[in-house]
């Protein structure tokens, strides 16, 4: 999730269990700091962008490392008093630090040193003020009233955005049963499939599908009345085929799961997490290779990395989309939608 939301998060679970022993604002603040930190693993230089991509939410997420270092941070802060409930309040902290970026579609490596494998749900936008809101609500109220009325303000908040992840979950379920669905119905065979939220809500769901022939893109509303069709486009499996064995290559298709196209660009070769962003406009794109001066192909040593934009016009749409109604979004190709895939 975004540091907004981690800062929060921490700051009310630190007031929920230590707010009463050491008062509300060094409770929130301790919580505040530790609940930011396992991010800090970003300012690490790993030697190139794939490497920093695919390393974030590593080391600093696992589980095992996280519960290894919570007493020492616990006897750090409660030397003189509290030591043992400071270790359950930063332990609660930095778990559920882990467990809602573990609801994004990122990936995060929970089981670090034992696997590195990303592990992501994809039930919440890395950005949704649905979830954030009552949590800086609880904590301004906490800040404003103290005392018990304070406590009981911040908790209040806590329930409210942990329920709403469980109706990401349930909001989920519900757009994926009806994306095989409207699949089948347009006679798309998906060998992979991928339902997330588009930004800012969990009514508006992003379908990407990896089809034999390259990948199909849609989205439906939870209060569509009739749905839009996908539109088909290019993987890049040729590319892959040949590239497969290049370790950037094999790399980033290991950490999106298959989700991912290859296309040339220019005298480029680019590869693309399709997981995150939309037609046309995607966060994760690297260039991988380039032409030299005869034609051929020369890999770079080191990949680099560049973000497609999106325009206005892309706000108006989401609103408009999100509310049922069925249009298509901004820049679709002529003639992509529907037909076999």
């Amino acid at each position: 999730m975004d540091s907004v939301s981690q800062l929060a998060l921490g700051a009310a679970v630190g007031v929920a269990v230590m707010g009463r022993r050491v008062g509300i604002v060094r409770a929130a603040l301790a919580g505040a700091v530790f609940g930011t930190l396992p991010d800090l693993d970003v300012i690490i230089d790993y030697g190139d962008p794939i490497s920093n991509m695919t390393k974030h939410r590593g080391a600093s997420h696992g589980l095992l490392y996280l519960t290894l270092f919570a007493p020492l941070f616990g006897w750090l802060l409660g030397r003189q008093a509290h030591w043992r409930r400071w270790t359950l309040a930063i332990w609660l902290i930095f778990m559920t630090h882990v467990g809602i970026d573990f609801m994004t579609i990122y990936g995060t490596q929970l089981g670090q040193p034992l696997t590195e494998y990303p592990f992501g749900v994809g039930s919440v936008f890395i950005i949704d003020p649905l979830y954030t809101l009552p949590l800086l609500m609880g904590l301004w109220l906490a800040l404003r009233r103290r005392g018990e009325r304070g406590i009981r303000a911040n908790r209040l908040g806590l329930w409210v955005s942990t329920l709403y992840l469980g109706w990401s979950l349930v909001a989920q379920w519900q757009a994926g049963l009806r994306a095989e669905q409207l699949l089948v119905q347009q006679g798309i065979h998906a060998e992979r499939l991928l339902v997330t939220p588009a930004p800012l809500n969990t009514l508006l769901w992003r379908v990407l599908a990896i089809t034999p022939n390259g990948y199909v893109e849609g989205h439906l509303s939870l209060l569509d009345r009739e749905p839009t069709p996908f539109t088909r486009h290019d993987g890049g499996r040729a590319l892959y085929r040949q590239w497969q064995d290049h370790p950037h290559v094999a790399r980033m298709a290991w950490f999106t799961k298959g989700f991912f196209r290859m296309r040339e660009q220019g005298s480029e070769l680019v590869i693309t997490d399709l997981r995150m962003g939309q037609e046309p406009g995607y966060v994760f794109n690297f260039v991988v290779a380039k032409r030299d001066g005869q034609g051929e192909w020369q890999p770079l040593a080191v990949p680099r990395q560049f973000s497609e934009g999106h325009n206005r016009a892309q706000f108006g749409w989401l609103w408009r989309r999100t509310l049922g109604q069925p249009v298509m979004p901004p820049n679709t190709p002529s003639g992509a939608a529907g037909g076999k895939s």
